[in-house]
C-alpha cells in the first residue's frame, strides 16, 4: 500500500511547520472530483495561491472554474497574463495555454509547442513555479493517464519544495502519481481525504 508513505530519498519537513506561499496542482483524467474535494476543504482563511493544471481539450470551453467555484469558499479564476498572483486565490489554467509563473509573480499564458503531448502542461506549471517560489512550493500530482508532471515535481523538490502524490490504487487513472513514485520524485503519497486535511492545516503566509 503506497497511503500516507514518505520517500525514503530525503528527510521530509512537516508541512505544519512549512510555510508555502504557492501550492501548485496537476491532474489528468479522474483528476476533477479529487480537485472538488481538495479545493472544498480550503477555508476561506487559507493563505496561499493556487495554481491548478487539468489537461483540457483545446479550442472546447472549460466550466472549470463554475465546477471548481461551486464548492469553493476561494475565489476561483481563469487568469488573463500579467495579470497578478494573489495569496487566497485558485488560478485555473484555460484550455490551449501553458500557464507559467513569471519572476514577479505574475501569470504568463503560452501558446508554445504541447509538453507530454499536453497544453496546458503539468511540467511548464511546476517547473515555471519552482523556480520562483523554490522552498515556498508545494506541488501536488493527481489522478493522470500519463507522465506530465513527473519532470515537473523534480523540479520543485531540487530548488527546495514538497512533492505530494496521490495513492495510486484511488485513482481513476493511476498512471501519473505511480510514475512520480517510480522516478523517486516524491515526498509524500496521501489519499485524498488526507490530502485535504492537511492542505486545510496549512500554516498562514506571514
Amino acid at each position: 500500500m503506497y497511503a500516507n508513505r514518505q520517500s525514503s530519498g530525503r528527510q521530509v519537513a512537516s508541512t505544519r511547520s512549512h510555510t508555502f506561499d504557492m501550492v501548485a496542482i496537476g491532474a489528468s483524467a479522474g483528476g476533477v472530483e479529487v480537485l472538488r474535494e481538495l479545493l472544498a476543504a480550503l477555508p476561506g482563511s487559507f493563505a496561499p495561491a493556487v495554481m491548478i493544471v487539468m489537461h483540457l481539450v483545446p479550442d472546447v470551453p472549460s466550466y472549470l472554474v463554475q465546477t471548481f467555484s461551486y464548492r469553493s469558499a476561494l475565489p476561483v479564476i481563469e487568469p488573463d497574463a500579467g495579470e497578478r498572483i494573489l495569496a487566497g486565490r485558485i488560478h485555473v489554467a484555460p484550455p490551449g495555454y501553458h500557464m507559467l509563473v513569471e519572476n514577479d509573480r505574475t501569470v504568463a499564458l503560452s501558446t508554445e509547442a504541447a509538453v507530454r503531448h499536453s497544453r496546458p502542461s503539468i511540467d511548464v506549471l511546476f517547473e515555471s513555479a519552482a523556480w520562483v517560489y523554490r522552498e515556498r512550493l508545494l506541488g501536488i500530482l493527481l489522478s493522470g493517464a500519463n507522465d506530465d508532471g513527473v519532470h515537473g515535481l523534480a523540479t520543485v523538490r531540487a530548488m527546495g519544495g514538497l512533492a505530494w502524490v496521490q495513492t495510486p490504487e484511488t485513482a481513476a487513472s493511476p498512471e501519473m502519481p505511480r510514475a512520480a513514485i517510480e522516478r523517486g520524485v516524491v515526498d509524500e503519497v496521501l489519499s485524498p481525504p488526507i490530502m485535504a486535511r492537511r492542505l486545510a492545516r496549512l500554516p498562514a503566509v506571514h
